[in-house]
């Protein structure tokens, strides 16, 4: 058989992978293990110490303004703000000319990212549910058009503010110039916060993720492990390198097997074809027809 490697054979690969996973009745559960990456080399991602200096100089940013009076102040902002009404489509087309200066691992448009996260969690047959989360996750990025300070308060990992920087975060040395790195009460291992009190309970340093959770969670039919997937899937200090025990609870397992999950059709996709946008257009139409009301208030 001749193997074509481009994003129109990958469609058709898709859509056979979901009739022939209906006809055998075999439809994989969301929170079984990805297939699509089996064959990728995992090192090849992440590689933040040889990142170029854009990236670099974004996490130094980030973490030098990311303080908890600014997490404070933008949350009391975005409860009083609608930005703008727009379907989930058009706000994936509006999306499309940021490119995010914290990744190191692509410099592929937000549509690309967006359509190959959806696809490989189709072609792995994981749920039309986690297809949708796949397709919106980094929808939240919108906040770079609604008035963001730059991508520092947009894009990157998060982290928990109010409590002293784990040393887990992606260059640790860089939060020294952020106020709180000396504050009496943020700088201690607790901060403002109890032992195991719950991540519903901590502040995350804001940006697109948590974002998108209070734009969705209302605006929504999605599960809520759709919503964790969303919310916490740059939280790479707690779903990947186990930072924050101190601070969470029995509850938060549930979202840390929902990230898990979700992890390597946004990660490991990165290197994906390109898919064909117009070709699986009308796919997705359909599905956010299923879970979106016409009109998202932004």
């Amino acid at each position: 058989m001749r193997l074509i490697n481009d994003g129109h054979a990958l469609d058709e690969i898709s859509d056979a992978v979901d009739e022939v996973n209906k006809l055998k009745g075999q439809v994989p559960k969301w929170d079984d293990a990805s297939q699509f990456d089996a064959s990728k080399d995992k090192t090849n991602f992440r590689k933040y110490e040889e990142a170029c200096d854009r990236v670099k100089n974004f996490y130094r940013e980030q973490h030098e303004k990311q303080t908890f009076e600014f997490n404070v102040r933008v949350r009391a902002e975005f409860k009083k703000t609608v930005h703008a009404r727009m379907g989930i489509w058009e706000a994936i087309e509006k999306l499309n000319t940021l490119v995010d200066d914290s990744d190191p691992d692509t410099s592929l448009s937000q549509i690309e990212h967006l359509l190959q996260t959806a696809e490989a969690i189709r072609r792995d047959g994981k749920p039309e549910w986690m297809q949708v989360a796949g397709l919106v996750h980094d929808l939240g990025k919108l906040l770079y058009f609604f008035g963001s300070e730059g991508q520092w308060d947009v894009v990157g990992d998060t982290f928990v503010v109010g409590c002293k920087f784990s040393e887990k975060i992606i260059y640790p040395d860089t939060f020294v110039g952020n106020p709180d790195y000396t504050d009496p009460v943020y700088s201690t291992e607790y901060g403002v916060y109890s032992p195991h009190c719950g991540l519903e309970n901590v502040m995350l340093s804001w940006g697109h993720d948590e974002y998108l959770y209070h734009v969705l969670k209302k605006q929504s039919s999605l599960p809520m492990d759709a919503l964790y997937m969303i919310r916490y899937h740059s939280f790479y200090p707690w779903h990947r390198e186990g930072a924050y025990e101190h601070l969470t609870n029995a509850e938060d397992q549930r979202a840390l097997e929902a990230v898990r999950a979700f992890n390597p059709y946004d990660l490991y996709s990165k290197s994906d074809e390109p898919v064909n946008v117009e070709k699986v257009k009308p796919y997705y139409q359909g599905l956010i027809a299923k879970f979106f009301p016409e009109v998202i208030e932004w």
